[in-house]
């Protein structure tokens, strides 16, 4: 029984499938560096904020410091009790509730400024001489009954007494100062840090998405190359790209260069394989046509079928591999001729050409058999196709090398119409005929060129001065 349908369940999956999609470089990118500045900002305002605390606080006790130094200058009566000095540093401390406060631990009690009239302030303890304290903030209940808070530097002396008084007793000078002016500036200064600090944060935001977007303008530029390339509307990637992203372009083009070689390499093989077995399919039909008996035209079947056979395993193995085998077996080249000329006088029957040999003795092809099966059945193959009346097959040494075996000049002349000097290019082309009116693929000299080609060696067309008609002559390099 088939589950029942969930629509919930797949509508949660395709969440889960764009959620797992990942960001775009860019927005990665921005929002990496969008984080790294946000948190920069923060850490940075954190500290400027504490700095700028400590830095209020330290000023403060400064200056409380010297509010304390003003009232260590207070005398006493003879029977002890404080005498302040008659002009306060400050007309704070004579206004009740003012903020600013004045107090002096005795060791009989204690004395506190007019401004501590009506606020209750913490007690502060004795302070050893020359001992300083600074607190804060400390909890109060201010004049109007509200909790407040202070700030309270503490400093600890020691009263010498004067010529008339030889007595020595402590006392401590305690400075309150309550915290609204000092809340007044952080909260103006933070005002403006922060806002100062989220203005030039979206500034850079700003410039930062600019030169982001610049910094990947290559990467959108080879975006670009590539759809262009699948559009067809360019070969390749472009060579105008920054350095870090040349290996990629590289690669690119490398692997646009091997598909497109590999897909040429397919075409060509069938084209070639379909050339290679039109000979041997012309002789089966030539002799069907015929009246030869029956055992005659076995044995041609069965000679027909195995080279056929050997052509589709040659064909198949040369798409497989690049190059050829450089210490092939040396192969004697005038059988491979003889069996190729036999199939063909088959085959062009009707023409009655003559085709002579001259092949040195010693000569021999280091190659594959496959290879000159190839070289020659095209090369005659063309020949029986134009000549009148006679082909010639010339193989000959070719140039000699101290140390490395001769090269290979393989020709073949026909007495047929030639080709002229301006159509030779032309007619080397895959798929181009010399007349279109001959049945043919077009394809037979292409197959000569990429196998000398792939021996380095050269194919030379020219007219023959012996026959009149054309003459392709191979040349293979001494070493191959």
């Amino acid at each position: 029984m088939d589950p029942p349908d969930n629509p919930s369940g797949d509508a949660t999956r395709r969440r889960r499938l764009r959620i797992a999609q990942p960001r775009s470089l860019q927005a990665r990118q921005l929002l990496a560096a969008s984080l790294g500045l946000v948190a920069f900002l923060a850490l940075a305002g954190y500290a400027l904020d504490r700095s700028f605390l400590s830095t209020a606080q330290s000023g403060m006790r400064e200056r409380l410091h010297s509010y304390a130094l003003a009232y260590a200058n207070s005398d006493f009566a003879r029977d002890g009790s404080l005498v302040p000095p008659f002009d306060p540093p400050d007309p704070r401390f004579k206004r009740p509730g003012s903020g600013l406060y004045a107090q002096i631990v005795l060791p009989s009690g204690r004395w506190e400024s007019d401004s501590a009239q009506g606020p209750r302030l913490p007690a502060g303890s004795m302070l050893d001489a020359r001992q300083q304290a600074f607190e804060g903030p400390l909890p109060i209940i201010q004049i109007n009954g509200q909790p407040g808070e202070v700030y309270r530097y503490g400093y600890g002396l020691i009263w010498s007494g004067s010529e008339r008084q030889s007595s020595e007793f402590p006392y401590t000078v305690y400075i309150l100062e309550d915290t609204t002016a000092l809340g007044r500036q952080v909260a103006a200064f933070r005002s403006a840090l922060w806002l100062n600090l989220g203005g030039a944060g979206l500034v850079l935001l700003l410039l930062q998405m600019v030169v982001l977007r610049w910094s990947l303008r290559p990467l959108h530029a080879v975006i670009g190359d590539l759809k262009r390339v699948q559009l067809g509307a360019a070969s390749g990637m472009s060579e105008a790209h920054p350095r870090e992203l040349e290996p990629l372009t590289r690669s690119i083009n490398a692997f646009i260069d091997s598909e497109r070689e590999n897909l040429d390499r397919q075409r060509n093989t069938l084209a070639d394989l379909a050339h290679s077995l039109k000979t041997p399919l012309a002789v089966l039909r030539t002799r069907l046509d015929s009246d030869a008996d029956e055992s005659e035209l076995r044995e041609e079947v069965d000679t027909q079928l195995r080279r056929m056979n050997d052509l589709v395993t040659y064909q198949l193995s040369r798409a497989a591999r690049s190059g050829h085998q450089l210490f092939a077996a040396p192969i004697e080249i005038e059988p491979t001729a003889e069996q190729i000329v036999t199939g063909l006088e088959k085959v062009y029957a009707t023409k009655r050409v003559l085709c002579e040999f001259e092949i040195a003795p010693q000569v021999r092809f280091h190659g594959e058999i496959g290879d000159l099966q190839e070289l020659l059945g095209n090369l005659l193959e063309n020949g029986f196709k134009w000549a009148s009346a006679r082909v010639l097959l010339t193989v000959a040494e070719g140039v000699d090398a101290p140390g490395r075996r001769p090269g290979l000049s393989i020709t073949v002349e026909d007495d047929g119409p030639g080709i002229a000097e301006d159509r030779i290019a032309h007619v080397l082309q895959r798929g181009v005929r010399g007349d279109e009116r001959v049945q043919g693929h077009g394809i037979g000299l292409a197959i000569v060129q990429d196998i000398v080609r792939s021996y380095r060696g050269e194919l030379q067309v020219s007219r023959s001065q012996e026959l009149g008609g054309a003459r392709f002559e191979v040349t293979l390099p001494p070493g191959v």
